[in-house]
């Protein structure tokens, strides 16, 4: 049985805020973006809220059709000029001016992202986790990715567990550069994967 997906309009937004919430409540580098689980209840969300309205605006959210995953992604094109310095900062300002991490781990993944050449780019991907492990996630980057071996793009992502690194490296991505470790904090593994054809 396939899993149905769909790209996601402004009227799922409320559902991929609770999803990405859901997801990555728990998750290590949440954890350390929002160090304490009161605190991480009441500001997490309105991070990934923001998250959901950039890649809204920006780039593509696929949903699954019973609503329990989704994945969003932007394209990147081979000439950042158009990159946003000053993204970062503006993101915190919004979502936690006195979090200065929100800002800084901005930076960090900038910093890490491969330049000069197009390409697909994984911001999120989430499963509500009574679902997690159901292949929900696994049929939404297959899917992405078959859409870019259809168009020669390459995709890439910075995986935030070693379990989400095995599954990347099993849907034929590799690590790409080095790992990145926050200060004080987990590893995220950036992670390309060339197009097939």
């Amino acid at each position: 049985m396939g899993v149905a997906i769909r790209t996601a309009g402004e009227a799922d937004r409320e559902l991929v805020v609770r999803l990405l919430d859901a997801a990555f409540q728990d998750d290590l580098v949440s954890g350390w973006v929002f160090p304490g689980a009161e605190y991480r209840r009441t500001a997490h969300p309105r991070l990934m809220a923001a998250f959901a309205d950039i890649v809204g605006a920006e780039g593509r959210i696929d949903l699954t059709e019973d609503g329990t995953a989704c994945a969003m992604w932007l394209s990147v094109p081979a000439d950042e000029q158009d990159h946003d310095d000053e993204g970062p900062a503006r993101l915190r300002e919004a979502v936690d001016p006195e979090n200065e991490r929100i800002e800084l781990i901005g930076r960090l993944t900038d910093g890490i992202h491969p330049v000069g050449r197009a390409h697909a780019y994984l911001w999120m991907i989430a499963t509500t986790p009574e679902r997690q492990g159901e292949g929900h996630g696994t049929a939404l980057i297959n899917a992405a990715l078959d859409r870019c071996d259809r168009e020669g793009l390459p995709a890439y992502l910075e995986a935030t567990s070693e379990r989400s690194r095995k599954l990347y490296e099993r849907l034929g991505f590799e690590l790409e550069g080095q790992p990145l470790d926050l200060p004080d904090g987990p590893r995220m593994w950036p992670m390309w994967r060339e197009p097939r054809g």
